[in-house]
């Protein structure tokens, strides 16, 4: 299958595949270690899904919709517009999507859709942008399902969320308040935080990522649990304890577009962003 390695000119890189514009590899300078989750059973095959990565999660969330379970953008082949080094040295691509007749036959919009990824230093950012060109007007939503390797579950923290309203998948209807200084991922996990902050920590033993949103009002937290994860047919055994989604998204509240309207929202990774003992980003 198609895949494009993008390479900074100080060496940070990333992979992205044209099937579903997916991104199945992170590696920041200078360290050059993978930041991003890839299963090892994952399939790559047409019409099928990749487990890891960032697969681009549009035009509906989940199974919150009469369409397919998270849309049909990550199962979809995109078109590479562009690849380019910029003066500063990071590297970028610009992958689209737009309306066919095999999207038109589940979803009636007339839609462009682009993804660009851009990698350099320590950081990758993404960034999903949706405009309307057809004459009706539309609603989505949509995530980035960020897969981060970390590298034991049992001992991560995500920082920032304190105060900010959530609903697990499993009771939607409830909005429950987070109240403490940092998550730990104590089992299975599946929750949506609304209106959620714009920066957050993924904090390890010995190291740190920040994770921003701009224009992403949610925040998708996932891990199966060791029990899910081993009824997924494209999951090593005990790939679930390697793995934490957090995902940029707009899910609780879909977006509407007006003929010739546009949205766009970006996630950063940033492996330089450090958090304080006390739970506050330093």
């Amino acid at each position: 299958m198609p895949v494009v390695t993008l390479r900074a000119s100080d060496g940070a890189a990333a992979d992205v595949y044209l099937h579903g514009a997916h991104v199945t590899s992170w590696r920041p300078a200078p360290d050059d270690e993978e930041r991003l989750f890839l299963s090892a059973r994952s399939e790559f095959r047409p019409g099928a899904a990749i487990r890891g990565g960032i697969p681009v999660i549009f035009p509906q969330f989940a199974a919150e919709g009469p369409l397919p379970r998270h849309g049909f953008a990550r199962t979809a082949n995109w078109r590479l517009e562009s690849t380019d080094v910029t003066d500063g040295g990071d590297a970028v691509a610009t992958l689209a999507l737009s309306d066919t007749p095999e999207t038109h036959a589940i979803w009636s919009a007339e839609f462009n859709a682009t993804l660009v990824v851009r990698v350099g230093g320590p950081r990758l950012i993404v960034a999903l942008a949706v405009e309307n060109v057809g004459a009706a007007p539309f609603s989505f939503t949509c995530a980035l399902h960020t897969y981060l390797r970390v590298r034991d579950i049992g001992h991560v923290e995500i920082v920032g969320l304190r105060g900010t309203r959530y609903r697990d998948l499993d009771d939607s209807a409830t909005l429950r308040t987070d109240d403490a200084a940092s998550l730990r991922i104590g089992g299975a996990l599946d929750r949506v935080y609304v209106d959620a902050p714009r920066a957050l920590v993924l904090r390890e033993p010995q190291r740190s990522l920040g994770i921003e949103m701009r224009d992403f009002p949610d925040v998708v937290l996932w891990n199966p649990g060791g029990a899910r994860a081993s009824a997924l047919p494209d999951m090593e055994p005990d790939g679930h304890r390697a793995m934490l989604c957090v995902e940029a998204a707009a899910v609780q509240a879909p977006v509407t577009l007006a003929t010739g309207g546009r949205w766009h929202g970006t996630q950063t990774l940033d492996t330089s962003v450090r958090a304080a003992a006390d739970g506050e980003r330093r």
